[in-house]
């Protein structure tokens, strides 16, 4: 074990207790520590290797979490939330070390490098990520296996509550008409295609690069008799034909990486009809910008090419060049506002 490791607990962990099993080196007896004023319920834990201790050190935000999962530290007290308890107790408000803002630098630098988004390193990701077995996704999402964005429209709703909402939230957003054409870019498991085919009385075409959730979505459209009006492509959506009426996309924003924004948008300007409507739902972040994720949670490119971008937690439009550079703002939204006079009009979210 390095002392400098061990320093470094240290002086971070002076609240609770946490023992540490440091990795043991060759020819030393293994050295266990105990760190903080002994409050608290005891938690402890074990490094497998001494790499492991280092990679928590430099960015414990981070590798916390990756190195439980790879079995590179074990909870030999307690559980994995009773040691992030302890380590968030300790760390939060702490001066920020420098090697640390250093990777958040090179992280910043790196980002539009790491988040190129091709053909083939798309279908990587989705593959990585989504190509696994149904029923460890079953543990976790609602009955309908929708991914993210739920809506809680009130304190006590549930789960399986706050995705139909979210579902019906969409919906009125696209404004469908029946038999218009949609396309959903991103459709995951295919239960908000089938929801529009079946509310809405539309023709829905779903795209994902999951060879599982094709799988699956395909399945459930036979199944409920939908598959004559909704069908589900193993495609990218940069390789799609259009025209659509509408566009819908939840969640998968997220992926295409900052450099990819322009073609992204317009790629979808060119897949929709000039009086058409897209929706796109986003996970985003308020604050310095230095997160994986930019700012933005809902955007739309108008026709003059410019892209319009709603501040859902001010309800004010920015209005961005295709590189995303800011142009101007303007307006303090109404809360409730649906939509934005555009014929490929913005979708504000309340």
């Amino acid at each position: 074990m390095s002392q400098f490791v061990a320093d470094k607990f240290e002086r971070v962990i002076r609240k609770g207790q946490l023992r540490v099993h440091f990795a043991p080196v060759a020819g030393q007896q293994p050295d266990v520590r105990t760190f903080g004023d002994g409050t608290g319920e005891p938690v402890a834990i074990r490094f497998n290797d001494v790499a492991a201790e280092w990679k928590l050190l430099l960015n414990p935000e981070y590798q916390a979490g990756e190195l439980f999962m790879n079995g590179r530290i074990d909870v030999l007290q307690g559980s994995i939330y009773d040691f992030l308890a302890v380590v968030l107790r300790n760390t939060k408000g702490l001066p920020v070390y420098w090697w640390m803002r250093l990777l958040t630098a090179t992280r910043i630098a790196t980002r539009r490098l790491r988040q190129r988004n091709t053909l083939n390193r798309a279908r990587q990701n989705v593959a990585h990520h989504y190509d696994l077995d149904g029923s460890l996704y079953r543990l976790f999402l609602d009955s309908d296996c929708q991914y993210s964005c739920a809506y809680f429209e009130h304190p006590d709703d549930n789960l399986e509550t706050a995705q139909l909402a979210k579902k019906r939230h969409l919906a009125a957003k696209l404004a469908l008409d029946a038999g218009q054409k949609v396309l959903d870019i991103g459709s995951g498991w295919g239960g908000l295609g089938l929801y529009l085919a079946e509310i809405g009385g539309v023709d829905v075409t779903g795209l994902t690069l999951s060879t599982e959730q094709h799988q699956v979505s395909n399945a459930r459209a036979q199944e409920l008799g939908l598959d004559g009006q909704a069908r589900f492509k193993l495609q990218d959506y940069r390789a799609t034909q259009g025209p659509f009426d509408r566009i819908v996309s939840v969640g998968m924003f997220e992926h295409v990486g900052i450099g990819n924004y322009a073609q992204y948008f317009n790629t979808c300007h060119d897949l929709l009809q000039p009086d058409g409507v897209m929706v796109l739902h986003s996970i985003g972040r308020k604050g310095d910008g230095q997160g994986e994720f930019n700012r933005p949670t809902y955007l739309d490119v108008g026709r003059d090419g410019k892209l319009y971008v709603s501040d859902s937690m001010n309800h004010r439009i920015q209005i961005l060049d295709s590189e995303g550079n800011f142009i101007s703002a303007f307006g303090h939204l109404s809360k409730n506002i649906g939509g934005f006079g555009s014929p490929r009009g913005i979708s504000l979210d309340s």
